[in-house]
């Protein structure tokens, strides 16, 4: 688990296994200490039915937390019925890996990311982010040989990082106690360039005044350029 003695401003160690699964080459176990997340990228040569023949290709992903992730346990979604959280979750991951893939340009091909949760520590829809965009980026980069991000269907990277207020103190990359000790949290996803696809900040029970809002913007943009050269370090090695 993280250590307390953690800067506010520096990343968890982060960890990223791309290759995983030997049967998926698309296959990432992404770890942020205390949080482990296996993301698989999945690539099918048809579309959906209403983009059948448009000439366009799809990019989706489906998000889980196993039940010995947390305790207690979380019981599994069975029979397509799934919380609203987890629905919540999986609709801000695959729009933010499609910000930054050109659908077009990936033809008519759908990809799913499959990100599971095998431990919880805080941030696992950043983490699941973050990661699967390792294991999209490695599904295209074999789909559409010689492409790589800037050149292909993928124009750039995408991460995210959760920040948050601790006793009115700015802090990166929460873990569960950070979390739940923190009077504003927020999510922000962002690409390689700096440009933002979403930010998710609400107060618990307090409120942030436009300082506040930019530290933990600022902290938010330090982290992903961090994660953002991880990213391109794993891809570059496998």
């Amino acid at each position: 688990m993280t250590s307390p003695t953690r800067p506010a401003d520096q990343l968890r160690d982060v960890q990223i296994e791309l290759g995983y699964i030997p049967s998926n080459p698309a296959s990432v176990l992404y770890r942020c200490e205390g949080t482990i997340v296996l993301c698989t990228a999945s690539l099918e040569a048809t579309v959906p039915p209403w983009l059948a023949g448009r000439g366009k290709g799809w990019v989706t992903a489906e998000y889980s937390m196993l039940p010995g992730s947390t305790q207690p346990r979380k019981p599994r979604d069975r029979g397509g019925k799934m919380d609203g959280r987890t629905t919540e979750i999986q609709r801000l991951i695959g729009r933010s890996l499609r910000a930054v893939v050109d659908l077009v340009a990936l033809g008519e091909r759908s990809i799913t990311v499959d990100c599971d949760v095998i431990q919880a520590d805080g941030g696992t829809r950043t983490a699941s982010i973050t990661g699967g965009f390792i294991a999209l980026a490695k599904a295209i980069e074999i789909a559409v040989p010689g492409s790589r991000i800037g050149d292909g269907p993928i124009h750039d990277s995408i991460a995210a990082i959760s920040t948050g207020i601790v006793n009115d103190v700015a802090h990166l990359d929460l873990d569960y106690k950070l979390d739940v000790a923190a009077d504003v949290d927020m999510n922000v996803v962002m690409t390689g360039a700096g440009k933002f696809v979403e930010i998710q900040g609400t107060g618990e029970e307090a409120t942030f005044d436009d300082d506040q809002l930019a530290d933990l913007l600022r902290l938010a943009k330090k982290g992903i350029r961090e994660l953002t050269g991880k990213q391109l370090e794993a891809l570059a090695s496998c």
